[in-house]
């Protein structure tokens, strides 16, 4: 019985010893659930037998008594997987993954290596397409667009406006998400409203004392009040109205480029004018005949342009070295004519070319001029369009001029210049009667064409507009 007794004892102790190491894990597991996130990669997520004890702590979490632990690591489990979620979304949109693209400067031609900027046609934070113009690049001859190389947001521009670029440079920065950008741009428009409305009291405070020192250097200068007449000494000294009545504006790049041709003509050629005149009577009764039936056939008004372009034609088949130029010290003749007509818009005067004009009829002619008119008003003539020219003709009637030198556009080596018509009194067949008449000038190189040429030359546009049948008779 004794010994009975105690192997009963012994078994109890036992499992009272099992049970209580039973215990002490379940009040450990509560710790460990607690600091879960610093250990459950070293007890939770290692599957993986490494040792008995990894088992025993493993074991030690589901037993009964442990729901709490548990509950506190799912909820662990749920955040770690939500901050894996939004790390994930974050990433996809950054520019990391091709969100963004650069708008750079195009190609500008093969005599064009920069431009300028001028201005640009959208703000950050607007929404733009394929292919739609951001900004216009201004060079010597042409203004070209800066389209966005595909749809989206604009973020910024990485240049400004005035800066000098070179084709390929980047110019702006487009989202094609456009995720966090549009609404950058009305808070930087708040911040910059913010801080613009304070500013207006510390720049008037300083416009004022320089205008202080100016107003008082003339009382230092001057012993009298301004009220007073000015001194004697004033009478020799020219009056120069005040800097506020003055304006600075930068000379455009095209305009700098027809400053610098024209002074590079003046410099090289040595041009003499002839004048004549015309009367404009027989051609502006054909155009008033057949103006009707013109536009009816061909789509588009019949103007004096294209008889003046069909005379400079013959004049210059006629007498071919007025279409010739020099070359060092060779002359070089040209076969053909590519007449350029001198056209002004509001940013400057260009000159794009009709070429191969002595093959052209009335017609071809005016629908030449039209259109290349209509894009150098609208900004869109190419660098093409007005390289070349053999001969120029520059109307600058259509402004009233009635007498004109026109200068001769490099490198030819001469220019018509056509003028108003004015009614003026004529003795035709010894009768005195009023009579449309117009006067033309020809600016030609002198080292080139002698006045017998030009005389010539202009007999024969004023022999052809006064009786154009000459044309269809070639006589």
């Amino acid at each position: 019985m004794l010994g009975a007794l105690r192997r009963k004892v012994a078994i109890g102790g036992s499992s009272a010893s099992v049970s209580g190491k039973a215990i002490r894990p379940i009040i450990s597991a509560s710790r460990v659930s607690v600091n879960v996130g610093e250990e459950v990669n070293s007890r939770i997520l290692l599957l993986q037998p490494r040792g008995i004890a990894h088992v025993r702590n493993f074991s030690h979490l589901i037993l009964p008594g442990c729901s709490v632990g548990l509950a506190k690591t799912r909820d662990v489990f749920s955040s770690i997987q939500s901050e894996t979620i939004m790390q994930k979304s974050c990433r996809a949109f950054s520019s990391g993954d091709g969100d963004l693209v650069d708008a750079v400067v195009p190609f500008m031609g093969e005599s064009i290596s920069d431009g300028t900027l001028a201005t640009f046609l959208k703000k950050p934070g607007d929404s733009v397409a394929a292919d739609e113009p951001i900004a216009q690049i201004e060079t010597d001859k042409v203004t070209i667009d800066v389209v966005s190389p595909q749809a989206g947001v604009i973020q910024e521009y990485v240049a400004k406006e005035g800066d000098t670029v070179e084709a390929g440079a980047k110019i702006a920065v487009i989202s094609k998400s456009g995720v966090g950008v549009a609404p950058a741009a009305p808070a930087e428009k708040k911040s910059e409203k913010a801080a613009s409305k304070p500013s207006p009291p510390a720049e008037s405070v300083k416009e004022d004392k320089p205008k202080a020192k100016v107003e008082a250097s003339p009382a230092a200068e001057k012993p009298k009040p301004p009220s007073s007449p000015p001194p004697k000494r004033t009478a020799t000294e020219p009056v120069l109205p005040p800097k506020e009545r003055e304006r600075r504006v930068p000379m455009t790049r095209l305009r700098k480029r027809v400053a610098t041709r024209l002074k590079d003509s003046q410099n090289t050629f040595a041009m003499l004018t002839t004048f004549n005149e015309v009367d404009m009577t027989n051609l502006m009764k054909l155009r008033s005949d057949y103006k009707d039936a013109f536009v009816e056939k061909h789509g588009v008004k019949l103007g004096f342009m294209s008889g003046f372009v069909k005379a400079a034609v013959s004049a210059l088949q006629h007498q071919p070295i007025v279409n010739a130029v020099i070359d060092g010290d060779d002359i070089i003749y040209r076969d053909y004519v590519d007449i350029s007509i001198a056209v002004g818009t509001p940013k400057g005067l260009v000159v794009p070319v009709v070429r191969d004009a002595d093959k052209m009829n009335f017609a071809e002619i005016e629908k030449t001029i039209n259109n290349l008119a209509k894009k150098a008003n609208d900004g869109t003539i190419s660098i093409d369009e007005m390289a070349g020219g053999s001969f120029t003709i520059s109307n600058g009637g259509v402004y009233g001029s009635l007498l004109s030198t026109p200068i001769i556009n490099p490198p030819q080596s001469a220019i018509l210049g056509m003028h108003s018509i004015v009614s003026r009194p004529m003795v035709v067949g010894g009768n005195v009667v009023p009579r449309p008449m117009m006067y033309i000038a020809l600016t030609y190189d002198h080292r080139l064409i002698d006045g017998r040429e030009a005389v010539f030359f202009l007999r024969r546009i004023k022999d052809v507009v006064e009786d154009p049948r000459r044309l269809l008779l070639d006589v």
